[in-house]
């Protein structure tokens, strides 16, 4: 084939896709029938990662929701909560979701929310989770992630890790009195602002860990 051909040919390509982008896109949306119910009930959580949730009335109003109402609810009783009827959808870390449906909660994981909510901080000349082998560990709601984080790398929680879930794990690593904690917001930003110890693992970034959600939706399982 010529090279005048090939650019001719390129050209026209060009301009058949540039002139399909003016062309109005069509509303699919609009064929959509109203949901069955209009009126939805999100939990509100005491924590900044949920925040889409609270900032997405005006889409579920356009997609046809007329009340939107926001129920408190305590974190680790959002399953509960679910069950009872007593919310519609809930936002959560998602291996919470995971460990609740192996236990036969009757949720369904909907959406992920985002990810990249976790910063692991330490002490000292740790340069990698391998090095904390004999060493505490805090993490803040549970030991979830960063037992898998540990597995990860050839460690066993249990036998290698002091894994610290006190209310005040950040405290304790702010003082020094344990070797690194796995943050989550606030605690991540509270931390870097008191310049306490530094970060190796940013879970926005670093895989595989930035490749699956933090958070995700769920909804009581019919």
């Amino acid at each position: 084939m010529s090279q005048t051909h090939t650019r001719r040919r390129f050209l026209s390509t060009a301009a058949i896709s540039a002139a399909a982008g003016m062309l109005p896109l069509r509303r699919t949306a609009a064929f959509e029938p109203p949901p069955e119910t209009t009126t939805l009930r999100l939990a509100r959580e005491p924590v900044i990662c949920f925040a889409p949730q609270y900032v997405c009335e005006q889409l579920l109003r356009a997609e046809g929701f007329a009340e939107i109402r926001y129920v408190d609810v305590a974190i680790a009783a959002v399953q509960e909560e679910l069950g009872t009827g007593n919310i519609d959808f809930a936002s959560g870390l998602s291996l919470q979701h995971i460990t609740g449906i192996d236990k036969g909660a009757s949720i369904t994981i909907v959406s992920g929310v985002h990810g990249g909510c976790y910063e692991l901080f330490v002490h000292g000349p740790v340069r990698a989770i391998a090095d904390l082998k004999g060493k505490r560990v805090g993490q803040t709601g549970g030991t979830e992630l960063f037992s898998l984080m540990a597995a990860w790398v050839g460690l066993d929680r249990r036998k290698d890790l002091t894994l610290v879930t006190d209310a005040d794990a950040m405290e304790q690593f702010a003082a020094g009195k344990i070797d690194a904690h796995l943050a989550f917001p606030p605690e991540v930003q509270e931390l870097h602002a008191r310049n306490a110890g530094q970060v190796i693992l940013k879970t926005a970034i670093d895989r595989p860990w930035s490749q699956y959600f933090c958070c995700a939706l769920v909804l009581l399982r019919q």
